[in-house]
This record gives structure tokens, sequence and C-alpha cells, in this order.
């Protein structure tokens, strides 16, 4: 069989992305720790994932990081044993692996740019039925599809850190998505899992506009003395039942994506998301939260 009729066939062999549960073959875009977990998640369901990075090295180690996680299910009594979960797992440094995938979810860091020509490029390898999505945690989706053949079969599969430990995934619809679509995305959400919310294209989605704004206030109040970062969270976390506080949540997402996230909102929805000047400060410092081992708090321990 040619190269041209093996990329054929396996466009012919795409898995149907109508119905209830995992799709069979799904695709993650960058395997950092959110693309790490998102894999975990669907190899978790029983799909058969490939995570395709950037060179080799990376995708040895976004190996890595999803068969810790995987690790960690079976330690926590998984039904299935490790070899058969990581025997679901694939990676590569090529986007053509992605073809004959039902679903490809786009994961690289918070760049409108990057992000726009990483799903461009996916998107020209997949079956016309296959469905693309980003993990975008803030970014127009209509933007983002602005270039792409089949905005309509495109939406925003919106994952939270640590996807292990999240129930939540945000969907986004654009103006563009297939109703069927969203109701496919909602039948996978459920497949790994996890609860599914519903939102409607604009700045910084449901779950970051509100977050965002929470913990933006939360770091303005300690640049001002109000109260210490633990008696601020303390606050929010018995006072309202909020189970982390705004700024401990901060130091777990990262204090340069919770900057990203603020000066495009700062962009798309005014001044009430200006990132203060702490924020800013702690992040050229590389108080990044606990990747870095201090924010917010001493995670050195």
């Amino acid at each position: 069989m040619s190269d041209q009729q093996q990329h054929e066939h396996q466009h012919d062999d795409t898995d149907a992305v109508v119905g209830a549960g995992a799709p069979e073959r799904v695709g993650v875009l960058g395997g950092g720790r959110m693309g790490a977990g998102i894999a975990h998640a669907f190899v978790l369901a029983g799909s058969q994932v490939v995570v395709v990075e950037r060179d080799a090295a990376a995708a040895e180690a976004a190996r890595e990081r999803v068969t810790a996680s995987l690790e960690k299910s079976v330690a926590r009594g998984w039904s299935e044993p490790l070899d058969e979960l990581e025997g679901r797992l694939r990676v590569a440094i090529d986007i053509d692996a992605f073809a004959g995938n039902g679903l490809v979810i786009e994961a690289v860091p918070e760049d409108e740019a990057m992000k726009a020509d990483a799903l461009a490029r996916v998107e020209r390898v997949l079956h016309e039925r296959a469905a693309l999505a980003s993990n975008t945690s803030s970014i127009s989706i209509d933007r983002l599809s602005a270039t792409l053949a089949r905005p309509e079969r495109f939406l925003g599969l919106h994952f939270f850190n640590p996807v292990p430990a999240s129930a939540l995934v945000e969907i986004v619809l654009g103006t563009a998505t297939q109703p069927a679509l969203a109701n496919d995305a909602r039948a996978w959400v459920e497949a790994i899992g996890k609860t599914p919310v519903t939102v409607h294209d604009a700045p910084g989605f449901a779950s970051s506009r509100l977050g965002v704004a929470l913990g933006l206030e939360a770091i303005r109040m300690v640049e001002e003395g109000v109260a210490s970062p633990g008696d601020i969270d303390a606050a929010m976390e018995l006072g309202y039942k909020h189970p982390v506080g705004p700024l401990r949540t901060t130091d777990i997402v990262g204090l340069d994506v919770r900057l990203g996230i603020a000066e495009q909102l700062h962009q798309d929805l005014g001044p009430r998301f200006a990132p203060p000047q702490l924020l800013r400060d702690m992040v050229a410092d590389g108080r990044l939260g606990k990747k870095s081992g201090r924010g917010f708090y001493d995670w050195n321990d």
C-alpha cells in the first residue's frame, strides 16, 4: 500500500463522532501538564490516544507524565492493569499521527497565534467528519476558527488543572459549531467521568471570567495589605464554602497562566480585568506558584 493510499485508508477508518461514549481514537496536541491530563482521562475511558509533541524529547516527557498519572490511578484501585492502559497510549512528533482520529484536542500554550496556526495544521490531516477542539481557557473560539475550513466541527473543551482531580469540563460553542457536535461533546465529557457545562463564546467564557475576577481582587487585597493570603483564602473557604481559596488556586493554576488570561480579558472586557502590579512583579521574579515552588505560598515541602 502506498503512503497516499495508507493516508486515505486512515481517513476512511475515522471512527464516528456521533453518539454516547468517548471516541475510539483521540489525539492531543501538546503533552504538557494539561495535555497529559487530557490524555490520561481518555485512556481511562477506553480510547486509543496519541499525543503529538514538537520533538522526540518532548514526546518522551509527555509519555512519562501520562504514565505517571496512570500509575497513580492503578494505585488507587483502577480496575485495569497498567500495561493495558499504557497499550492505549502512543506519542509522536508528526501531526500526521492524528489522521483517522475522531477527536483531536489542542493543548498548546495560551497564545492565540500559536493556537490558530496549530489548529489549522491539524485540521488539514483530519477527516471532514472529525471533531477539533481547543483547550483554551480564554481565547475566543470564533477567532480561533477564522482560519479553519470546517468551523462547524470545532469547539472549545476547557479542562481544568489538575485534570485528573477536576470534575468539570467547560464546553464552549462557537457561532458555527454544529448542535450535534455540542451534544457529542457532552457525551464525551460524561464518558470520561466529568461534568459538562455549556457556554457560548464570550471573553473568558464562564469559568475563567468569574475565577479570574475573584483571583485578581484577592491579589489586589494582598497588594493593599488588607489581609494575608492565608486569611483571604480562609475567608472564602470557610465563609463561602469554596474548596480552595482564590490565592491558593492561583498558585495551582500558575501565576503566569493567570496573568496571560487577565491580559486577554483586559483587552476584551476593559480595565476591571487589568492585572495588579503585584501579579506582574511576582511573574517577573519567577514566583509562578506550585510549579516553581513559590507563589503566594511556599510549595517546596
